[in-house]
This record gives structure tokens, sequence and C-alpha cells, in this order.
């Protein structure tokens, strides 16, 4: 073989290494990635709390979504992991990467796997999360965390708070600093990781319910897809309920691409 020959013949199998490398990632959005639950993480899951036989689904509906996102310092963190239902994982992606492209800083991401599944562990650490098998607080019912279609975002700077009487009780108690939600952080990027400014970003991928609208108890870091929609995903194949969640989203957009400039985000949310 001449040295023309071997030159391209060297050509030929990088071009079929890089094609099989690309093709590998060609499901992978930029800066992030959904992936399956392996069985090794579903263990985790269960050892730690955060998957109990009582759960609403199992891991064979949930995805890892990993990303990287902007810290508070303004640097990149290439760490970021939330798990979520498989049929809003895609919009998931999306959304951190939004947040990134726009640089709205996040404390951190990690799986409840790192707090036994406590939630009071993981919002003092003021750690963004989604799936946790637990019931909503004060209640029997199941949270919307239980099905992967909820996500707390910076529960410091965006604090849980009950009235009690004419007070607010905040949890966790750190996030106090954070009660005047008109304050805009001199200094810091979208008022210091507050949820006001990206409720567009989540609502837009198909979580159009904010819990910092409700009255008691409120619940800024709260994002969450409609409610009635949950137990439907639920009970769809995986398919199936991507597609009914596409078609969701989809209905939201074009109801808020339609509607007039000054109605409210509330006309568009439907079953």
């Amino acid at each position: 073989m001449s040295t023309a020959q071997i030159a391209v013949a060297g050509v030929g199998i990088l071009l079929l290494v890089l094609g099989h490398t690309l093709a590998a990632h060609a499901g992978d959005a930029p800066g992030g990635k959904v992936v399956p639950i392996s069985p090794a993480l579903c263990d985790d899951m269960k050892s730690h709390n955060v998957m109990r036989p009582e759960s609403p689904v199992s891991c064979a509906r949930l995805k890892l979504v990993t990303f990287p996102y902007i810290g508070f310092d303004g640097q990149v963190h290439g760490n970021g992991e939330i798990v979520v239902m498989d049929a809003v994982a895609e919009h998931v992606l999306q959304i951190f990467g939004k947040l990134r492209d726009i640089r709205f800083p996040i404390a951190k991401a990690r799986l409840m796997n790192h707090y036994e599944g406590n939630d009071s562990a993981s919002t003092a650490d003021d750690n963004t999360s989604s799936f946790n098998a637990r019931k909503a607080v004060g209640s029997n019912s199941f949270s919307m965390h239980a099905y992967g279609l909820a996500i707390d975002l910076n529960p410091v700077q965006n604090p849980f708070a009950r009235r009690a009487g004419s007070t607010l009780i905040f949890r966790p108690s750190s996030g106090i600093e954070y009660a005047n939600r008109f304050n805009d952080r001199p200094g810091k990027n979208f008022r210091g990781g507050m949820a006001e400014s990206v409720i567009d970003v989540f609502a837009d991928q198909g979580f159009v319910i904010w819990g910092g609208y409700w009255d008691n108890p409120i619940d800024y870091q709260h994002f969450e897809v409609y409610p009635n929609l949950a137990e439907r995903l639920a009970a769809l194949s995986p398919g199936e309920a991507q597609a009914v969640f596409r078609q969701y989203v989809e209905r939201y957009r074009t109801c808020r691409r339609n509607a007039p400039q000054d109605s409210p985000r509330s006309k568009c949310i439907r079953d």
C-alpha cells in the first residue's frame, strides 16, 4: 500500500469513528442529556428513602437529567442532576438549558439520595430537586414530587412560607432573608436566584403552576404541571405520555401567543 493509500485509509477510519461518536450523542441536547434510571441508581434511591414501595411511579417511568448550570459564583458547574418523569424529561432539560443561557444562578442540583429523601435537609442546603416519593406537606396525598412532575428551585432564595396568625413562618429559616420579593439584590443576577424572573421559562415547558401565587402556604420554590394531568401521565405508556405532554405544552404556548398582551397566564392553564 502506498503512502497516499495509507493516508486515505486513515482518514476513512477517522471519519467512521467520528460518525459513531456523533450517532451515539445524537439524542443529547447541547450541555446536558437525558438517560434512563440504571438498576444501580434505582437501588440507591430505594436504599436512601427516595423511592418507596407506595410510590405512584416506578424507576422505569423516571429519567435522569444531567446539566451544567451557572452557580452563584458566576462559574459554570457541570454536575447538575435531577430525576423527573419520563414524559417531561426533555422539557426539563430545556428549562435548565434556558436558565444557563440567561445566566440565572442555581446554588446546587443534587439528587435527593444525598439527603436520605429528607425534604427539610435538601431545602436547608439550598438544593434544586424534583423526584421524591413523599406526601404533600400537611396532606395524605402524594406530592407532585412523587410523580417527578414538580421542581423546587433554589429553596433558600425561594422559601416555603406558611401563615401563622399575622406572621409568616419560613422554611428553611434562612429563607427569611428573601421575604421581600421586590428586593432587586444589587450586584446579583436575576434577583439572586429568585423565581419570579423565570416563571415563563418553566411555564413554556409545561410547568405552568407556580407556588408563589398560592395564598397559604406560599411556595416560592415550587413549579409543577397541572395536577390533574399527573395520574393520567402515570397511567399511560412512556410514548403515549410523552405525546400527551407535548400536546399539553403546545396548547399552552399557542394560547399564550394568541392571547392579548395583558391577558393573565391563568387563562391558558387547563387540564
